[in-house]
């Protein structure tokens, strides 16, 4: 890609692709409701087997921001995914946990989960209801385990009385916890942008010139790995990222096993990505023309 073609496409990435967090509800009075999009694939999550309801939605919300959740009682689901940067961990290149320990790894954004086929950088986990388990037990993150959080919780009334609306009872089990926090973050959808409004051709979705030539550019260069409308194909990548010799981090060979997986990450969706650096796994670049200076000329 040339430099002017860089010119004109990282307006498109900073505008037409810098994509609001759009929730599918409107008051705590209101039933929650879960959008699926016209024109977008079916999601991967089985919604039928854990229906939102606003009861669920609004326990899981509690228990995303409960610091509670850490084995010190420090820092929640909501410290390192900050609704403000797409929820991610705004201007962290590691994430850190209990006591500063730092992570390894960027904390990835949280939205349109239920298209998801796997979570975490490396693919390490397939549901979206066992997603949690992996932060809640890291040392580096919240470390503690479900069993102590049941525990926890469990005297709590304000807890008892949120499960009993939501489960038909108050007995606080670890998949309620689980499946409360999937009622929450599955909610968490971005569908309603100026670029979304642009493509279902509705009022509001206008584009200027060079965001419209950003827009044929990136479907051109980057839409085989960035598909619309997710933009992303939740496939694994090796994008020709020198390894950290500190981090020795090898992806998605780590979960395989297998050569062909070497140095192979998720691919993130672009949604957001104005709000959400820094970028990459490893959160090595700071802003969207380093992003794309590596296409280019990495």
């Amino acid at each position: 890609m040339s430099k002017r073609s860089l010119k004109y496409l990282l307006p498109a990435l900073l505008w037409a692709f810098t994509l609001v967090l759009s929730f599918a509800f409107s008051t705590k009075d209101e039933d929650i409701r879960f959008v699926q999009p016209e024109g977008w694939p079916k999601p991967f999550y089985d919604l039928s087997k854990n229906k939102v309801t606003t009861a669920g939605f609004e326990l899981g919300r509690k228990l995303f921001y409960d610091p509670r959740l850490s084995g010190d009682g420090s820092i929640s689901c909501g410290s390192c995914h900050m609704q403000v940067s797409g929820f991610a961990h705004a201007g962290n290149v590691f994430s850190h946990g209990m006591n500063g320990a730092k992570g390894r790894r960027n904390s990835p954004t949280l939205f349109n989960l239920a298209w998801n086929t796997s979570f975490m950088w490396d693919g390490g986990v397939n549901n979206l209801e066992v997603q949690p388990l992996a932060p809640m037990s890291s040392v580096s993150e919240m470390g503690t385990t479900l069993e102590s959080i049941v525990r926890r919780l469990g005297v709590i009334p304000e807890y008892r009385s949120g499960f009993y609306l939501t489960f038909g009872d108050s007995a606080i089990t670890g998949q309620r916890v689980l499946k409360a926090l999937a009622q929450f973050t599955v909610m968490l959808e971005s569908y309603n942008s100026r670029y979304d409004r642009y493509v279902r051709k509705e009022q509001g979705g206008t584009l200027t010139n060079e965001e419209q030539h950003g827009l044929k550019l990136f479907r051109k260069h980057c839409e085989t790995c960035h598909n619309e409308p997710l933009f992303t194909n939740n496939s694994f990548q090796n994008i020709g990222l020198p390894i950290d010799t500190t981090l020795n981090d090898y992806g998605r060979l780590g979960i395989i096993h297998d050569m062909h997986d070497s140095l192979k990450f998720k691919t993130p969706s672009l949604r957001n990505v104005a709000v959400s650096a820094p970028y990459m796994h490893d959160g090595r670049f700071a802003t969207l023309m380093q992003v794309l200076d590596h296409y280019t000329n990495g």
